[in-house]
């Protein structure tokens, strides 16, 4: 197990190997007199995160507010598992995102109609997180964690409509969940700063996403902390990269849904998911990163997730008019 990294600032961030792969999701730690952890993963990377809080020295115990961006399981399913272990923390989510977390029952179900048999393996088990413990933060709501560090919370839907966004004054940073898409650090070594739009279903919006992204980089920020992976401290490259790849993404599921219009929709998926993975690769051999590249096992999930999301939303697209 990697050891927890410092990014500075009074910032950890714990590798949480969801799916079982290193640099894929992580948490944050905020080491404030109040401290503070954004996202949890799912609930088999959760004694990942406990593991990785012991090597920071801090007590479960000691945490006074578990913080998720979105209630998707691989940002939120193991808050209810983590509670047990934090029984002083409170859960800081979305106002449309708390009644999920106190009966997950529904995000279940669509995280099976996803991932199907895996599921068992990727996210169980889904605990529900009790009311008593849940408090909502609203747009423009903040949480003071110390003389030295506010949180602020901006409603950012475009991915999800149950996500929120973190100014953080103390990094002049933004804690951007999915909004801003998934930075692949694995490509760093080839000199290549790299993010993808994440545009999973069933709420995937692209003129709400590039709103929220225009809203986030009006903040100015110095640096992004991704929930897919880590720090970037080029917040410009990641908006553009944005509004680069997101029309492409659009484009490629047009272009299926007219040519495969009574296909079903895993079918539909595919064909799209085939067509975005050869432009993604044809991209990234032009800067000389081979298909080889361990970013490729990633993005190809990735996109494979992100393919559902486009077919998704321009079926529903079709049907509204």
């Amino acid at each position: 197990m990697q050891k927890p990294v410092d990014l500075g600032y009074g910032i950890s961030m714990i590798d949480l190997y969801d799916l079982g792969v290193a640099q894929r999701t992580g948490t944050y730690v905020l080491h404030e007199e109040q401290p503070a952890i954004i996202e949890t993963g799912p609930s088999p990377s959760v004694p990942h995160l406990l593991k990785g809080l012991e090597a920071l020295h801090i007590d479960p115990a000691d945490i006074r507010y578990i913080i998720v961006t979105h209630i998707h399981l691989d940002h939120a399913g193991g808050v209810g598992m983590l509670l047990e272990k934090c029984p002083n923390a409170l859960v800081v989510v979305h106002p449309k995102g708390k009644r999920h977390l106190a009966d997950p029952s529904r995000l279940i179900a669509g995280a099976k109609a996803v991932y199907g048999e895996k599921f068992e393996k990727l996210f169980s088990p889904v605990l529900p997180v009790p009311e008593d413990r849940l408090i909502v933060k609203e747009d423009g709501d903040t949480l003071t964690l110390s003389d030295k560090r506010e949180l602020t919370f901006f409603d950012t839907p475009g991915h999800a409509n149950h996500h929120f966004s973190i100014y953080d004054s103390r990094s002049r940073g933004v804690f951007t969940g999915d909004t801003i898409g998934v930075f692949y650090p694995q490509l760093l070594k080839n000199g290549l700063e790299y993010c993808l739009p994440s545009t999973s279903p069933n709420q995937f919006r692209p003129e709400a996403m590039l709103q929220s992204a225009e809203r986030l980089e009006q903040l100015q920020p110095k640096r992004i902390y991704f929930g897919h992976f880590g720090m970037l401290e080029n917040p410009r490259t990641a908006f553009e990269q944005l509004r680069f790849w997101l029309p492409k993404f659009i484009e490629a599921g047009e272009k299926v849904m007219a040519e495969h219009h009574e296909a079903p929709m895993r079918e539909k998926a595919e064909a799209v998911y085939q067509a975005l993975y050869q432009e993604v690769n044809a991209f990234l051999q032009a800067k000389n990163i081979p298909s080889t590249s361990e970013a490729h096992d990633i993005i190809r999930l990735d996109l494979q997730v992100c393919s559902l999301g486009i077919v998704d939303y321009l079926q529903k697209t079709i049907n509204q008019g």
